[in-house]
């Protein structure tokens, strides 16, 4: 396992954009937790993939569940890498799967890849660039699903937050594709109802996972949004029997609840 030198104070890479440092987890053999500027940014376990630590990637785990049919393989377009926790979850639960993954900081990648190799057979490939950017060069109908989660620190960027960005997604989803994203928010959640609004001017069919406790304003937390191009795609009710299940339960809210988190909301639009 290494020395317990290494296991406290980890493995450290100066990269594109600041110090990022791999730390491994003394609990879980396989288990390694990413920061970046001293922020915990994934987690992943390299013996079982399967395994979600952090409570945001379980929701969108869920997502992926859902998409199809168990274990078929989808096209699916990662924007961020990080320690590349999601492409390994969907190699392992839909191997086949084809899997671009679109990350900033190739420097952070390489630190990544060379402590924590992905398997051969993940169908990953990587793209290095502005997630904006290599968006707007894809054909489309490209993807099954779109899986955001770009962050400026512990921010997540104007650059894909606006309604040009929401659409410039749904132009590269196939018919019924699926757009999941990983959104910090504090009380009043504030930008998480932007954000709803924003997704619901590119999208048929939104909700949001979310704890109750965030919710009701009494934390900071991460709230997943999962939208869709086709009416009524979203599995809501399977979503929310997997997430009522979690460890730490969280709900959807979608249609009227949507309605009234979002009233009086106006949409995401850069100038």
């Amino acid at each position: 396992m290494g020395s317990w030198r290494e296991i406290i104070d980890g493995i450290g890479e100066r990269t594109e954009f600041g110090n990022a440092r791999l730390v491994r987890d003394p609990r879980r053999k396989g288990g390694w937790t990413l920061l970046f500027e001293e922020v915990q940014q994934s987690y992943v376990d390299v013996t079982d993939p399967t395994y979600l630590s952090f409570e945001y990637t379980r929701r969108l785990g869920a997502v992926v569940d859902t998409m199809a049919r168990t274990g078929a393989p989808l096209h699916v377009l990662h924007l961020g890498g990080g320690a590349f926790t999601m492409p390994r979850y969907v190699a392992a639960t839909r191997p086949g799967s084809t899997q671009l993954v679109v990350e900033r900081d190739r420097r952070l990648a390489d630190f990544v890849r060379r402590v924590l190799p992905l398997p051969d057979d993940s169908g990953v490939t990587l793209e290095f660039g502005d997630a904006r950017q290599v968006v707007s060069d894809i054909p489309a109908s490209s993807y099954d699903l779109v899986i955001g989660d770009v962050y400026d620190a512990a921010e997540m960027p104007q650059s894909v937050s606006d309604v040009t960005f929401a659409a410039e997604v749904a132009r590269i989803l196939r018919a019924d594709g699926v757009y999941a994203v990983n959104v910090a928010d504090v009380a009043p959640l504030a930008f998480s109802r932007g954000q709803a609004a924003t997704l619901r001017t590119a999208f048929e069919d939104v909700c949001l996972l979310v704890r109750p406790e965030l919710l009701r304003g009494r934390r900071f937390g991460n709230v997943v949004f999962a939208a869709a191009k086709a009416p009524d795609r979203l599995p809501v009710a399977r979503l929310a029997a997997i997430l009522g299940r979690d460890r730490q339960p969280a709900q959807v809210v979608s249609g009227a609840g949507l309605d009234l988190l979002t009233a009086g909301t106006d949409p995401v639009v850069l100038p």
